[in-house]
């Protein structure tokens, strides 16, 4: 089953036949106790028709039916109605989840979470709210344990009940499309989407974010920790000691200030810088005496200028920092 929200009964046979009881095996159930007999007795002291019961073709296990089959065991069948369903084992436990919710007796709340467990583990591409509508949870609850025990790391994408892929950690989805639209400007957002998986709309909010000079993850989901990405650390101690040309020249591997006219403005300032410090005997031998103190004034203003840049840096560094 591709899409979570899509009936699993869809792939199931409309015709039904009539089967051995022999031939059917026990249910791949998340109950803990398997046939609650007074149930079972019941239904069979019904005299009412029972509806087919629902089973798994290629291993003739029972999805959907096992207290109605006790109760043709009780009232003496050697055959029972069933339909058959077609897809794979692990859909096949899907569906008998939520058949198990939608009618007959309710799963406990311990049953229902260890079949969220087994769904994430068979289905990790799932969303916590397809997952949630199947076992009767609430989506946060499934989040929860998603995080807590889930099969490692999360896929890129998670498959919503609409059928469409979003992506499980957006910071790391924006954060790709802007690293994308740095190597190939001239990309499609539909190149662009189809690799960071998300969609391309968001593509195109990100290349107008960066164009701005904004961070292309707006800070609403950064302080959300939605995903699992951290924000930009800020510079480390040890990047404080190094010489000028090489954090300018760290700065300019990084595609996002390479991509937007206020990065790629700052870059050309550093490395103006940069010349500036490998020529400074030559600048202070052409300056003429009568304008040295004029130069003066205006360098230790630049270097005020810089300064005040730094601090608003910091500032910002310390304000992105987890605590």
């Amino acid at each position: 089953m591709g899409n979570p929200n899509a009936t699993s009964a869809a792939d199931a046979s409309d015709s039904v036949v009539e089967v051995p009881v022999g031939a059917l095996l026990a249910a791949d159930s998340p109950r803990v106790v398997r046939v609650d007999e007074s149930h079972a007795q019941g239904l069979a002291h019904s005299g009412r028709t029972l509806p087919p019961l629902l089973v798994h073709r290629d291993s003739m296990r029972i999805i959907d039916g096992t207290h109605r089959l006790r109760a043709a065991v009780l009232r003496g069948q050697d055959t029972v109605a069933v339909t058959y369903f077609d897809g794979s084992a692990e859909d096949a436990f899907v569906l008998s989840v939520e058949a198990n919710i939608s009618h007959g007796l309710p799963l406990t709340h311990a049953e229902r979470t260890a079949a969220a467990l087994r769904i994430l583990r068979s289905h990790p591409d799932w969303s916590d709210r397809g997952i949630a509508q199947r076992t009767g949870l609430a989506a946060k609850t499934v989040g929860s344990l998603r995080r807590r025990d889930g099969p490692g790391p999360d896929p890129p994408g998670r498959l919503g009940q609409d059928g469409r892929i979003r992506p499980a950690d957006p910071v790391r989805g924006r954060e790709a499309a802007a690293r994308l639209l740095a190597g190939r400007p001239t990309a499609s957002l539909r190149q662009i989407a189809r690799e960071a998986g998300i969609a391309p709309s968001t593509v195109r909010d990100v290349r107008r974010r960066i164009g701005e000079g904004a961070d292309p993850v707006p800070a609403v989901q950064r302080r959300s920790g939605h995903g699992t990405a951290p924000a930009p650390a800020p510079v480390p101690a040890r990047g404080r000691g190094q010489p000028l040309p090489a954090l300018v020249t760290s700065l300019c591997k990084d595609p996002l200030l390479r991509l937007s006219e206020a990065g790629r403005l700052l870059l050309r300032m550093l490395d103006i810088q940069v010349s500036g410090l490998r020529q400074w005997e030559r600048i202070v031998a052409a300056i003429p005496p009568y304008r040295a103190e004029t130069a003066a004034a205006a360098a230790a203003q630049c270097a005020r200028d810089w300064q005040e840049l730094s601090e608003e840096l910091r500032r910002r560094a310390a304000a992105q920092t987890p605590a």
